[in-house]
């Protein structure tokens, strides 16, 4: 059950690969727990899964979240499970999750980013091969909001110049379309101009749209590098520099400048408004400061006066 299972959202949910590994590794750990049973019409039952979970926090040392997220894919494999007949209901209903702190999103300031862009303007007709991949994989995670496996995903098809308009395949295989603004479409063109330079099949649409100075598709820890490299000398940048705290950058920018939660939802592919509205914490935090250092009460402390 448990390779039909991942075969059942690797090949129909349209799961990323790292998602699928994720997957596989809980089941495994679970499995491992029951001493490699693999009888899961009895292993799975809520005494297991309390036990399950304390093993997790008192063995292993994990977070609250980390073991939350072993709840979540049990509880996701028990439905289906349950759709095979081998479950009569799903048992991590049952068990309480663990509380966990709340955490804003991070995010880099305007001026960070803009003295980003600025410092690696130059001359878009020059620069290495390697320059320009790594300005156009900033250009496109934060101008975009877009994830890193849906980065690592895109090919030359998925660009529409003619619409001006980005074709992505997110969580849940669901398709969205972003916008692109002109200087960011000048810029891929000249990126495929100088990958035409390595290989044949540059302006293929089913090739890769971003690829290695030896021709293949990006993977996550080269993604990863080049946002630290590219971060590293930028002026401001005291986060943690990562691929998503760039989608974040994006989504709270956009709310700061008054755009709504829908349309943020929309471009960001949520699949629900309740993981977009986390982005009002850090405007609300940054209306407060505002609030504090210009409004004439608040200035003297809520006191009446002149």
């Amino acid at each position: 059950m448990r390779n039909k299972y991942l075969e059942y959202i690797r090949e129909l949910r349209r799961y990323s690969e790292r998602t699928c590994a994720i997957y596989a590794e809980v089941l495994d750990s679970f499995v491992a727990f029951c001493e490699g049973d693999e009888d899961f019409s009895k292993t799975l039952n809520v005494n297991a899964i309390r036990a399950y979970e304390a093993f997790l926090f008192e063995k292993k040392g994990m977070s609250p979240s980390t073991v939350s997220q072993h709840l979540s894919v049990l509880s996701g494999f028990c439905r289906f499970l349950m759709k095979q007949g081998v479950l009569q209901s799903n048992p991590v209903h049952l068990v309480r999750r663990p509380k966990q702190e709340k955490r804003l999103p991070l995010f880099y300031k305007d001026k960070s980013m803009e003295a980003y862009f600025e410092m690696t303007k130059g001359d878009p007709e020059f620069g290495t091969y390697s320059q320009k991949l790594n300005r156009l994989i900033m250009s496109m995670l934060f101008s975009c909001g877009l994830r890193r496996a849906e980065l690592i995903s895109l090919d030359v098809g998925s660009v529409d110049f003619s619409r001006q308009v980005l074709r992505v395949r997110g969580k849940g295989d669901k398709m969205r379309e972003i916008p692109l603004i002109p200087s960011l479409c000048q810029e891929i063109s000249l990126y495929l101009s100088a990958v035409s330079s390595l290989t044949d099949d540059a302006y293929d649409p089913q090739s890769p749209l971003l690829r290695t100075e030896k021709g293949a598709r990006l993977y996550p820890v080269f993604v990863d590098r080049v946002v630290k490299k590219e971060l590293a000398a930028v002026p401001g940048v005291t986060v943690r520099r990562s691929p998503h705290v760039l989608r974040h950058t994006l989504a709270t920018e956009l709310l700061q400048d008054g755009a709504d939660l829908n349309s943020i939802k929309e471009l960001l592919g949520h699949s629900s408004l309740a993981a977009t509205q986390v982005y009002t914490h850090n405007t609300v935090e940054r209306l407060q400061k505002v609030y504090t250092n210009a409004h004439p009460r608040a200035k003297n402390g809520g006191k009446n006066g002149d």
